[in-house]
């Protein structure tokens, strides 16, 4: 009796044990799944905007957030770029300034050609005019006269494409739209373009190109939201 006794129980306690352990494994699965879906989607990079819409599927490939936010920076670099390479060009004393105002007309003319495409094929609504902050530079630019423009000129629009190439690379590494790729691949060349023609003037000052360099001399409008551009620019002494 007394080992029928032992089997019984050791055979009712291996079945708990089983049971408990079956219990136990989805259980610890689910607070996996549920520890991942309260942590929600990935963040953002930063200085990406996010527009609410998440991923969208479209004939060229899923289509993101930051692609999106991509899209409209381009288009806003456009139309602030492209109205001070035209201003370089007419205002500009130096060969080399207005030489840069041209490759800025002819490189953000394209562009913008480029965005205003991909944004129709990829049901974008895109941007018709610079941001508050961008026409703040366009007007500073207005106001300043002499070596000072050129100066500010330089400082500005080399501080703008140096801004922008992290947000290149990122994008045309990661995107899975072609229409975007395609668009990063256009923008990086016209990037590098203007970088070096902007350097060619001989009055980029770098120590201010840094986030971490002087302040500048006078206070500056506060920092835009959204668009390819400079944060605070000291012009060159």
């Amino acid at each position: 009796m007394a080992t029928r006794y032992t089997i019984g129980s050791g055979l009712v306690l291996t079945a708990l044990v089983v049971t408990l352990a079956a219990l136990l494994i989805p259980v610890s699965k689910f607070g996996d799944r549920a520890s991942a879906a309260a942590a929600g989607p990935a963040a953002l990079p930063a200085g990406v905007e996010d527009d609410g819409a998440g991923t969208m599927s479209t004939a060229y490939g899923p289509l993101s957030a930051v692609d999106r936010d991509f899209v409209r920076k381009v288009r806003l670099a456009g139309l602030w770029e492209l109205p001070a390479g035209r201003q370089a060009q007419q205002r500009g004393t130096r060969p080399a300034v207005r030489t840069a105002g041209q490759h800025l007309v002819e490189g953000h003319t394209e562009l913008d050609r480029q965005v205003l495409q991909v944004g129709q094929a990829l049901g974008m609504d895109l941007p018709d005019r610079p941001s508050a902050q961008q026409q703040a530079w366009l007007d500073q630019l207005a106001a300043a006269q002499g070596p000072e423009y050129e100066r500010l000129f330089v400082q500005l629009l080399r501080r703008a494409h140096g801004k922008v190439f992290a947000l290149l690379a990122q994008v045309r590494a990661q995107t899975r739209n072609s229409m975007v790729r395609s668009l990063a691949t256009s923008a990086n060349t016209t990037v590098l373009d203007h970088i070096t023609v902007l350097e060619e003037s001989g009055l980029v000052d770098f120590d201010s190109l840094s986030d971490a360099g002087p302040a500048p001399a006078s206070p500056a409008p506060a920092r835009p939201q959204g668009g390819l551009a400079p944060t605070d620019v000291r012009p060159t002494k």
